[in-house]
Protein backbone atom coordinates (compact mmCIF):
# COMPACT_ATOMS: atom_id res chain seq x y z
CA UNK A 1 0.00 0.00 0.00
CA UNK A 2 1.28 3.44 -0.69
CA UNK A 3 1.07 6.05 1.82
CA UNK A 4 0.60 9.42 0.06
CA UNK A 5 0.79 13.48 0.83
CA UNK A 6 -0.95 14.59 -0.70
CA UNK A 7 -2.14 13.07 -3.87
CA UNK A 8 -2.15 9.18 -5.02
CA UNK A 9 -4.48 6.41 -6.55
CA UNK A 10 -3.69 3.23 -4.97
CA UNK A 11 -4.93 -0.02 -3.44
CA UNK A 12 -3.72 -2.98 -1.54
CA UNK A 13 -2.69 -4.05 1.95
CA UNK A 14 0.64 -3.19 3.65
CA UNK A 15 1.91 -6.07 5.25
CA UNK A 16 5.22 -5.72 7.03
CA UNK A 17 7.18 -8.72 6.61
CA UNK A 18 11.02 -9.44 6.42
CA UNK A 19 12.64 -8.69 3.15
CA UNK A 20 14.08 -12.34 1.92
CA UNK A 21 17.83 -11.67 0.68
CA UNK A 22 17.92 -12.41 -3.31
CA UNK A 23 20.16 -15.62 -4.50
CA UNK A 24 22.89 -13.51 -6.14
CA UNK A 25 23.37 -11.48 -8.95
CA UNK A 26 23.62 -13.83 -12.59
CA UNK A 27 27.42 -15.04 -13.93
CA UNK A 28 28.94 -11.97 -15.71
CA UNK A 29 27.69 -8.95 -13.40
CA UNK A 30 29.06 -6.42 -11.54
CA UNK A 31 29.40 -7.72 -8.02
CA UNK A 32 28.67 -5.04 -4.77
CA UNK A 33 31.23 -2.47 -3.43
CA UNK A 34 34.21 -2.60 -5.65
CA UNK A 35 35.07 0.11 -8.14
CA UNK A 36 36.40 -0.59 -11.08
CA UNK A 37 39.45 0.55 -13.62
CA UNK A 38 36.81 1.59 -15.78
CA UNK A 39 35.60 4.03 -13.01
CA UNK A 40 38.72 6.55 -14.01
CA UNK A 41 37.24 6.85 -17.25
CA UNK A 42 35.12 9.41 -17.12
CA UNK A 43 32.96 8.92 -20.20
CA UNK A 44 29.40 7.17 -20.78
CA UNK A 45 30.79 5.20 -24.13
CA UNK A 46 31.25 1.55 -23.16
CA UNK A 47 33.58 1.34 -25.74
CA UNK A 48 36.28 3.70 -24.16
CA UNK A 49 35.77 1.90 -21.32
CA UNK A 50 37.31 -0.96 -22.76
CA UNK A 51 33.73 -2.83 -22.62
CA UNK A 52 31.81 -4.66 -25.55
CA UNK A 53 28.27 -5.73 -26.86
CA UNK A 54 28.98 -9.02 -24.49
CA UNK A 55 29.89 -7.47 -21.43
CA UNK A 56 25.64 -6.39 -21.59
CA UNK A 57 23.48 -6.61 -20.00
CA UNK A 58 25.67 -5.37 -16.39
CA UNK A 59 24.21 -6.09 -12.98
CA UNK A 60 25.13 -4.25 -10.19
CA UNK A 61 24.04 -5.31 -6.51
CA UNK A 62 23.94 -1.67 -5.16
CA UNK A 63 22.83 -3.05 -1.44
CA UNK A 64 21.00 -6.16 -0.33
CA UNK A 65 18.43 -6.90 -2.48
CA UNK A 66 18.94 -3.97 -4.75
CA UNK A 67 20.16 -4.04 -7.92
CA UNK A 68 20.98 -1.69 -10.90
CA UNK A 69 20.60 -2.94 -14.53
CA UNK A 70 22.89 -1.21 -17.41
CA UNK A 71 21.43 -2.38 -21.10
CA UNK A 72 23.94 -0.37 -24.18
CA UNK A 73 21.21 1.28 -26.64
CA UNK A 74 22.22 3.48 -29.70
CA UNK A 75 21.41 6.82 -30.86
CA UNK A 76 22.56 7.16 -34.03
CA UNK A 77 26.25 6.06 -34.14
CA UNK A 78 26.95 6.78 -30.48
CA UNK A 79 26.50 3.76 -28.02
CA UNK A 80 25.67 4.26 -24.45
CA UNK A 81 23.73 2.26 -21.46
CA UNK A 82 20.06 2.75 -20.48
CA UNK A 83 19.98 2.12 -16.54
CA UNK A 84 17.02 0.52 -14.42
CA UNK A 85 17.13 -0.03 -10.82
CA UNK A 86 15.24 -2.89 -9.07
CA UNK A 87 14.62 -4.03 -5.12
CA UNK A 88 13.53 -7.55 -4.33
CA UNK A 89 11.58 -8.02 -0.70
CA UNK A 90 9.62 -10.97 0.32
CA UNK A 91 6.06 -9.36 -0.67
CA UNK A 92 7.55 -8.71 -5.08
CA UNK A 93 9.98 -7.01 -6.75
CA UNK A 94 10.04 -3.51 -7.60
CA UNK A 95 11.27 -1.96 -11.01
CA UNK A 96 12.69 1.30 -11.55
CA UNK A 97 12.09 2.40 -15.21
CA UNK A 98 11.89 -0.42 -18.12
CA UNK A 99 14.15 -0.22 -21.48
CA UNK A 100 13.70 1.31 -24.52
CA UNK A 101 12.05 -1.74 -26.46
CA UNK A 102 9.72 -5.00 -25.46
CA UNK A 103 13.17 -7.02 -26.23
CA UNK A 104 15.18 -5.45 -24.09
CA UNK A 105 12.61 -5.07 -21.00
CA UNK A 106 12.35 -8.65 -21.73
CA UNK A 107 15.73 -9.43 -21.29
CA UNK A 108 15.58 -7.56 -17.74
CA UNK A 109 12.15 -9.22 -16.52
CA UNK A 110 14.43 -12.62 -17.49
CA UNK A 111 17.58 -11.30 -15.60
CA UNK A 112 15.10 -10.72 -12.52
CA UNK A 113 13.67 -14.35 -12.71
CA UNK A 114 17.46 -15.14 -12.61
CA UNK A 115 18.06 -13.64 -9.16
CA UNK A 116 14.46 -14.45 -7.52
CA UNK A 117 11.69 -16.52 -7.82
CA UNK A 118 9.33 -12.80 -6.66
CA UNK A 119 7.23 -11.12 -9.44
CA UNK A 120 7.66 -8.36 -10.51
CA UNK A 121 4.55 -6.01 -8.47
CA UNK A 122 5.42 -2.92 -8.79
CA UNK A 123 6.88 -0.82 -11.84
CA UNK A 124 7.96 3.04 -11.46
CA UNK A 125 7.60 5.47 -14.71
CA UNK A 126 10.42 7.67 -13.20
CA UNK A 127 10.52 8.88 -17.05
CA UNK A 128 7.67 9.12 -19.25
CA UNK A 129 10.41 9.04 -22.21
CA UNK A 130 10.12 5.90 -25.21
CA UNK A 131 13.85 4.61 -23.99
CA UNK A 132 12.16 3.91 -20.83
CA UNK A 133 8.83 3.21 -21.44
CA UNK A 134 8.44 1.76 -24.51
CA UNK A 135 8.89 -1.96 -23.60
CA UNK A 136 6.43 -1.96 -20.17
CA UNK A 137 4.11 -4.61 -22.36
CA UNK A 138 6.99 -7.06 -21.06
CA UNK A 139 6.50 -6.87 -17.68
CA UNK A 140 3.04 -8.38 -15.25
CA UNK A 141 -0.29 -7.27 -17.20
CA UNK A 142 -1.40 -7.30 -13.06
CA UNK A 143 1.65 -4.80 -11.86
CA UNK A 144 1.07 -2.03 -10.50
CA UNK A 145 2.27 0.79 -12.54
CA UNK A 146 3.08 4.00 -10.97
CA UNK A 147 3.80 7.93 -12.68
CA UNK A 148 3.30 11.34 -11.82
CA UNK A 149 -0.10 13.19 -13.49
CA UNK A 150 1.90 14.97 -15.78
CA UNK A 151 3.85 11.53 -17.31
CA UNK A 152 0.19 10.15 -17.46
CA UNK A 153 -0.88 12.91 -19.75
CA UNK A 154 1.95 12.29 -21.72
CA UNK A 155 1.64 8.37 -21.78
CA UNK A 156 -2.53 8.70 -22.86
CA UNK A 157 -1.19 11.26 -25.29
CA UNK A 158 0.93 8.58 -26.77
CA UNK A 159 -1.67 5.69 -26.52
CA UNK A 160 -4.37 8.17 -27.66
CA UNK A 161 -1.49 7.77 -31.30
CA UNK A 162 -1.55 4.26 -31.21
CA UNK A 163 -2.39 2.35 -34.22
CA UNK A 164 -2.83 -1.13 -33.53
CA UNK A 165 -2.19 -2.52 -37.10
CA UNK A 166 1.61 -0.98 -36.24
CA UNK A 167 4.13 -3.46 -35.08
CA UNK A 168 4.42 -0.38 -32.29
CA UNK A 169 3.97 -2.17 -28.74
CA UNK A 170 0.66 -0.67 -27.15
CA UNK A 171 1.56 2.15 -24.63
CA UNK A 172 0.65 1.07 -20.83
CA UNK A 173 -0.71 3.71 -18.60
CA UNK A 174 -0.21 4.09 -14.99
CA UNK A 175 -2.37 2.64 -12.33
CA UNK A 176 -1.57 4.54 -9.73
CA UNK A 177 -0.33 8.38 -9.55
CA UNK A 178 1.83 10.05 -7.14
CA UNK A 179 1.91 14.21 -7.31
CA UNK A 180 4.21 14.42 -4.41
CA UNK A 181 5.87 11.72 -2.69
CA UNK A 182 4.36 8.55 -1.66
CA UNK A 183 5.65 5.29 0.84
CA UNK A 184 5.21 1.98 -0.44
CA UNK A 185 6.12 -0.46 2.39
CA UNK A 186 7.30 -4.37 0.93
CA UNK A 187 8.49 -6.85 2.84
CA UNK A 188 9.60 -4.69 5.66
CA UNK A 189 11.62 -2.45 3.17
CA UNK A 190 10.49 1.31 2.70
CA UNK A 191 10.60 2.55 -0.89
CA UNK A 192 10.23 6.61 -1.30
CA UNK A 193 8.58 7.85 -4.35
CA UNK A 194 9.40 11.39 -4.55
CA UNK A 195 8.73 14.29 -6.92
CA UNK A 196 11.07 16.97 -6.53
CA UNK A 197 10.22 19.21 -9.34
CA UNK A 198 10.05 19.19 -13.37
CA UNK A 199 13.49 18.88 -14.70
CA UNK A 200 14.37 16.63 -17.56
CA UNK A 201 10.31 16.26 -18.35
CA UNK A 202 7.29 17.46 -16.31
CA UNK A 203 7.11 14.57 -14.21
CA UNK A 204 10.27 13.37 -13.36
CA UNK A 205 9.92 10.70 -10.30
CA UNK A 206 13.29 9.59 -8.26
CA UNK A 207 12.63 6.33 -5.97
CA UNK A 208 14.30 6.32 -2.49
CA UNK A 209 15.55 4.07 -0.29
CA UNK A 210 16.12 5.52 3.18
CA UNK A 211 17.55 2.71 5.00
CA UNK A 212 19.94 2.12 2.09
CA UNK A 213 20.62 5.72 1.23
CA UNK A 214 19.86 5.00 -2.67
CA UNK A 215 18.40 7.58 -4.63
CA UNK A 216 17.59 6.32 -8.07
CA UNK A 217 17.19 9.70 -10.46
CA UNK A 218 16.20 8.34 -13.94
CA UNK A 219 16.89 10.97 -16.44
CA UNK A 220 17.04 13.53 -14.35
CA UNK A 221 20.87 12.17 -13.58
CA UNK A 222 22.46 12.01 -17.04
CA UNK A 223 25.93 10.49 -16.22
CA UNK A 224 28.31 11.85 -18.62
CA UNK A 225 25.71 12.04 -21.74
CA UNK A 226 25.44 15.82 -22.68
CA UNK A 227 21.94 17.31 -20.89
CA UNK A 228 19.23 16.49 -22.72
CA UNK A 229 16.58 18.93 -23.25
CA UNK A 230 13.88 17.88 -25.58
CA UNK A 231 10.80 18.25 -22.91
CA UNK A 232 13.09 20.02 -20.29
CA UNK A 233 12.53 22.74 -17.85
CA UNK A 234 16.18 23.62 -17.59
CA UNK A 235 16.39 26.00 -14.36
CA UNK A 236 14.10 24.25 -12.42
CA UNK A 237 16.20 20.79 -13.48
CA UNK A 238 19.29 22.52 -11.85
CA UNK A 239 16.92 23.21 -8.73
CA UNK A 240 15.62 19.68 -8.78
CA UNK A 241 19.06 18.09 -8.60
CA UNK A 242 20.04 20.99 -5.75
CA UNK A 243 17.41 18.97 -3.72
CA UNK A 244 18.36 15.71 -4.19
CA UNK A 245 21.70 16.59 -3.48
CA UNK A 246 20.49 18.06 -0.31
CA UNK A 247 18.85 14.78 0.48
CA UNK A 248 20.67 12.38 2.83
CA UNK A 249 21.73 9.66 0.04
CA UNK A 250 25.03 7.38 -0.24
CA UNK A 251 24.43 6.40 -4.11
CA UNK A 252 23.17 8.77 -6.94
CA UNK A 253 22.27 6.10 -9.68
CA UNK A 254 21.63 7.35 -13.46
CA UNK A 255 19.30 6.90 -15.98
CA UNK A 256 22.09 6.62 -18.69
CA UNK A 257 25.52 6.24 -17.77
CA UNK A 258 27.32 3.99 -15.84
CA UNK A 259 26.64 2.77 -12.34
CA UNK A 260 30.25 3.77 -11.06
CA UNK A 261 31.24 3.56 -7.05
CA UNK A 262 28.89 5.81 -4.87
CA UNK A 263 31.77 8.29 -4.38
CA UNK A 264 32.31 8.64 -8.40
CA UNK A 265 28.50 9.05 -8.66
CA UNK A 266 28.44 11.45 -6.30
CA UNK A 267 31.24 13.72 -7.61
CA UNK A 268 29.98 13.06 -10.87
CA UNK A 269 26.39 14.19 -9.91
CA UNK A 270 27.56 17.70 -8.89
CA UNK A 271 29.46 18.09 -12.53
CA UNK A 272 26.17 17.36 -13.97
CA UNK A 273 24.59 20.02 -12.04
CA UNK A 274 27.64 22.44 -13.22
CA UNK A 275 27.60 21.26 -17.25
CA UNK A 276 23.56 22.26 -16.49
CA UNK A 277 24.34 25.53 -15.20
CA UNK A 278 26.67 26.18 -18.13
CA UNK A 279 24.58 25.43 -21.11
CA UNK A 280 21.74 27.67 -19.36
CA UNK A 281 24.80 31.14 -18.94
CA UNK A 282 26.56 29.82 -22.34
CA UNK A 283 22.76 30.12 -24.06
CA UNK A 284 21.10 33.14 -22.08
CA UNK A 285 24.52 35.15 -23.32
CA UNK A 286 23.72 34.37 -26.67
CA UNK A 287 19.97 35.12 -26.48
CA UNK A 288 20.92 38.83 -24.47
CA UNK A 289 23.18 39.46 -27.72
CA UNK A 290 20.31 38.59 -29.97
CA UNK A 291 21.36 36.37 -32.04
CA UNK A 292 18.20 34.24 -33.57
CA UNK A 293 17.84 30.55 -32.62
CA UNK A 294 19.75 29.08 -35.63
CA UNK A 295 22.86 31.75 -34.60
CA UNK A 296 22.82 30.40 -31.08
CA UNK A 297 22.97 26.90 -32.21
CA UNK A 298 25.81 27.91 -34.63
CA UNK A 299 27.68 29.70 -32.79
CA UNK A 300 27.08 27.56 -29.09
CA UNK A 301 30.00 26.97 -27.22
CA UNK A 302 29.95 24.68 -24.51
CA UNK A 303 33.50 24.00 -24.34
CA UNK A 304 34.52 20.53 -22.59
CA UNK A 305 30.93 19.42 -22.90
CA UNK A 306 31.44 19.21 -26.36
CA UNK A 307 33.44 15.35 -25.28
CA UNK A 308 30.19 14.27 -23.69
CA UNK A 309 28.13 11.75 -25.33
CA UNK A 310 25.43 12.81 -27.48
CA UNK A 311 26.81 16.54 -27.32
CA UNK A 312 26.45 16.82 -31.35
CA UNK A 313 22.62 16.13 -31.37
CA UNK A 314 21.31 17.35 -27.79
CA UNK A 315 23.51 20.61 -28.01
CA UNK A 316 21.35 21.85 -30.34
CA UNK A 317 18.08 21.21 -28.86
CA UNK A 318 19.59 22.56 -25.80
CA UNK A 319 19.73 25.84 -27.05
CA UNK A 320 16.39 25.59 -28.49
CA UNK A 321 15.16 24.44 -25.37
CA UNK A 322 16.94 27.18 -23.02
CA UNK A 323 15.71 30.28 -26.02
CA UNK A 324 12.12 29.17 -25.18
CA UNK A 325 12.00 29.27 -21.70
CA UNK A 326 14.06 32.51 -21.46
CA UNK A 327 11.39 33.66 -23.81
CA UNK A 328 8.74 32.12 -21.10
CA UNK A 329 7.42 29.95 -23.99
CA UNK A 330 7.49 26.70 -21.52
CA UNK A 331 4.14 25.83 -19.12
CA UNK A 332 4.48 27.60 -15.62
CA UNK A 333 5.19 25.71 -12.34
Amino acid sequence: MLRSVPFLFASGLLVALVACGPEGPPAGSVEMGTSSDQEAIRTADPFARGLDHGDFPRVKELAEGVYSYEQLRSAGEEWFTTVSMFVITSEGVLVADGQGNVEETQRLVDTIAEITDQPITHVVIASDHGDHTAGNVAFPGDAAFIAHPTSEQVLRGAASRWDPASNAPPVILPTELVEDEATLEMGGREIQILFKGRAHTGGDLVVYLPEERILFMSEAYLHRVFPAMRSAFPTEWVRMIERVQAMDVDTYVPGHGFVDSPEVLREELEIYRQAMVQVIETVTELHAAGLSLEEAQAQADFGELGEWSLSSSQGPIAVAQVYRELDGELPPE
